[in-house]
């Protein structure tokens, strides 16, 4: 019982500190740009809304606030590449905190996706 229990333990720790890393851009979507300005729509054309996020109830208290946004803005660029876009507006991020955490355990990242000819 012991070994199974300690086999338990370890295997959720490291699976839950595999969470602590920023998630990865692809190479792809590396180029796409993120602006807090909205483009000019004379030279670019909407695509969608896209949300990009890191972190949870569990890994988040293991990451770093850095890693918790630079995570969220790579899937953000994730899923603007999947759209077709080379730019990515972001509307707004939002950071969250268990009751009785230190830090954020959560950022969340919205945004709009365009394709735009500059």
């Amino acid at each position: 019982m012991k070994k199974v229990l300690g086999f338990s333990i370890l295997s959720l720790l490291i699976i839950g500190l595999g969470g602590c890393a920023a998630k990865q851009v692809s190479k792809e979507a590396s180029i796409i740009e993120i602006v807090n300005e909205k483009p000019n729509m004379k030279n670019c054309k909407f695509l969608g809304e896209i949300i990009g996020s890191q972190g949870n109830w569990f890994t988040g208290d293991f990451t770093s606030n850095k890693d918790l946004v630079v995570g969220a803005r790579n899937e953000l660029r994730n899923e603007a590449h999947i759209l077709g876009a080379n730019i990515v507006y972001i509307q707004d991020m939002k950071n969250t905190n268990k009751f009785y955490s230190l830090g954020t355990t959560n950022t969340t990242a919205i945004g709009k996706a365009y394709k735009c000819n500059y």
